[in-house]
């Protein structure tokens, strides 16, 4: 029975590891849309194409494929049972658990580096500064709440990196095995409750985790809970000559240096380019509130059932805006500056036809620091607005900082 359990673990999460590995040279996700579809269709009745433009990775597709994965593998369990009688493979378990090591600490690695240098869960932007808590997804909530604390957010990265690392190195495997489940547990955890869409994956890191502890448990419980002695916990060796042994030890190193060296400059230049000081901003950039709207030379009064008129403006990422109606409703807009302070605003989506056509052309002005004026066309109707700046810092959110001593818990 051991050796029927470890075939079918060798097929299934070798084919899984295969298809969600993190390194583009073996992403083979992208071949599996006609299986997966014609699955779908077949045993679930559902269209299940995968949607590379999503993101997200418990797509219909992704999960489909999962089960065709868990099908061949047990298929190829019992086929391999049926022609190979031997009770153990111990040259093969070796290896086994090597793969297994690398594809998690790759990941590790990877998503890691993601949040140690915070990219993957960014802080608020200004439009969402203005958005009602009432009206986040809890996905939401959970990404605002990290990242609005990026040392709790580098905190979590630094472990997932130490864990992804020291699964490299035959010697400390087995703690990265033991950090490894611990950060994993948690990611998972927090996918489940805010309902993350990578519950896939991250449940199985975790067991692929919980899979190489497996044969060092007795031993650990042995030290924390019985507290007796236990054999040293090595991994099983690669190759029956030292020298090869140290050879192996020695392209583990060095792949885990590059994997980390490549996901740390990847999210570097991310947080250069989008995230850090030098990220590019609007010209404009600021929350503006909205004190005159004029339209066809008359004031339009700042009532709550006005569909036409803005609340605020807000300019953050270059060639982006938003705009608040007097309900509280952020609409999203793409913003091109033009020469001579010409400002075009149009929808943030493409049509079917190309880019959308403008529903703004205004002239910007800045008559004082904290004062814009627009003046032009607005969904063909001449308009001046004018709008005063607000400080970002007015926010609690960005201005309540940490205090080591508190007499009173502040929450507002």
């Amino acid at each position: 029975m051991t050796a029927i359990a470890f075939r079918f673990r060798v097929g299934y999460f070798g084919l899984f590891c295969l298809f969600f590995t993190p390194i583009p040279l073996l992403d083979l996700l992208g071949s599996t849309g006609p299986v997966t579809g014609w699955v779908g269709r077949t045993v679930f009745g559902t269209d299940a194409v995968p949607h590379p433009d999503s993101g997200a990775g418990d797509q219909t597709a992704n999960w489909v494929l999962v089960f065709c994965v868990l099908v061949v593998a047990a298929v190829a369990t019992v086929v391999w049972t049926a022609f190979d009688r031997r009770p153990a493979h111990p040259g093969l378990r070796a290896w086994f658990a090597l793969f297994l090591r690398l594809f998690l600490g790759s990941q590790l690695l990877s998503y890691g580096f993601a949040k140690l240098i915070p990219t993957q869960m960014p802080g608020p932007t200004l439009a969402q500064l203005l958005e009602r808590y009432g009206d986040l997804s809890p996905a939401s909530v959970l990404w605002l709440q990290v990242g609005s604390s990026p040392p709790y957010q580098v905190a979590l990265g630094a472990v997932e990196v130490v864990g992804g690392l020291l699964l490299f190195v035959p010697r400390t495997a087995v703690l990265g095995a033991v950090v490894s489940v611990a950060s994993m547990a948690q990611v998972f955890l927090t996918d489940m409750t805010y309902d993350i869409p990578e519950k896939l994956l991250s449940a199985h890191l975790l067991l692929i985790g919980l899979v190489l502890l497996a044969p060092y448990l007795r031993r650990l419980a042995d030290v924390f809970v019985r507290q007796r002695a236990c054999e040293p916990l090595t991994q099983p060796p690669l190759f029956a000559g030292d020298r090869k042994n140290r050879v192996a030890l020695g392209v583990q190193v060095a792949l885990g240096i590059w994997l980390a060296v490549g996901s740390g400059s990847d999210r570097w230049i991310v947080w250069q380019d989008q995230h850090g000081p030098g990220s590019a901003r609007s010209e404009l950039y600021g929350i503006w509130d909205v004190r005159d709207f004029a339209v066809d030379g008359r004031p339009v009064p700042p009532l709550t059932t006005d569909e036409s008129r803005w609340q605020r403006l807000v300019f953050d990422a270059r060639g982006s805006a938003t705009y608040q109606r007097m309900n509280g409703d952020l609409v999203p807009a793409r913003a091109d500056f033009r020469p001579g302070g010409q400002l075009e605003l149009a929808a943030a989506t493409a049509t079917d036809a190309g880019s959308p056509r403008p529903f703004a052309t205004l002239r910007a002005e800045r008559p004082a620091p904290d004062r814009l004026v627009l003046r032009g066309n607005l969904r063909d109707h001449p308009v001046a607005i004018v709008l005063d700046r607000v400080d970002p810092d007015s926010f609690t959110l960005r201005s309540r900082g940490f205090h080591w001593v508190q007499d009173y818990p502040y929450f507002r």
